[in-house]
């Protein structure tokens, strides 16, 4: 995709890269403003990614977990307590596709991951597709992340103790509960005998009511909230 391409109904798609390697923040950078991506900055810490992103409200952050000073997980925080409008998404950089930080990234309101090695397409992809509202990570994986290091992290409370799942009607709640399971939209509609665009507006539904971002957002509550347990009631093969 060329230089100028618009993304979001005619506005230029654009992204901040945060990351303590230069080399990194710059091979990134030139992949994405090749294929039309503006980068209105880069950061080396968590503390330039939350100024950066406040200075130029990007529609899109790639956060390196791991940087000196303030963390990828404290900026991820920071940035989206900011963004009362719920417009900017948060991709996680990682070099280990288990690294222990991610589901704290991922409870702190991250919409996905990456490694680093990604490949250019690859990238290019998950920018395109967070921006667009879904989530990055696969239903499998995101079920393999959480049922891994939800019972060793520390509880994470809620930033809304009210936002419970008393709200859900029961459908909606089997819908969540398949969810959490790593059950993709095409096999939620096999398992309940419903079709994909009904699945979808089920699942729209639940993200509204619970004020969520994205279906990965709705995993880690199913956790946190006791809906399912780690291990508990999973029959997709990882």
């Amino acid at each position: 995709m060329a230089d100028g391409v618009k993304d979001m109904g005619g506005e230029r798609l654009r992204a901040v890269i945060a990351d303590d390697q230069a080399l990194v923040r710059t091979g990134f950078g030139m992949i994405l403003t090749a294929d039309g991506i503006e980068v209105t900055a880069e950061a080396a810490d968590g503390a330039e990614a939350v100024a950066a992103v406040r200075r130029t409200r990007p529609d899109v952050v790639l956060m390196d977990i791991r940087m000196p000073g303030m963390d990828g997980i404290e900026a991820t925080r920071r940035i989206l307590a900011d963004d009362t409008g719920g417009e900017i998404r948060v991709i996680i950089l990682t070099t280990y596709d288990l690294d222990h930080y991610v589901y704290a990234a991922l409870t702190a309101g991250a919409s996905g991951f990456l490694l680093k090695d990604v490949t250019p397409e690859h990238l290019v992809a998950a920018v395109r597709l967070v921006r667009s509202g879904d989530a990055l990570l696969a239903p499998t994986i995101t079920r393999r992340l959480i049922e891994r290091f939800a019972q060793r992290e520390e509880a994470v409370p809620s930033a809304d103790p009210h936002r419970d799942l008393s709200g859900l009607t029961p459908r909606e709640l089997e819908v969540l509960r398949l969810l959490a399971t790593g059950l993709s939209n095409a096999e939620l509609a096999e398992r309940l005998f419903l079709s994909p665009t009904t699945v979808k507006t089920h699942i729209g539904r639940i993200l509204s009511k619970l004020e969520l971002r994205d279906r990965v957002q709705a995993v880690v509550l199913a956790y946190e909230s006791g809906l399912i347990t780690p291990g508990g009631a999973t029959e997709t093969a990882l």
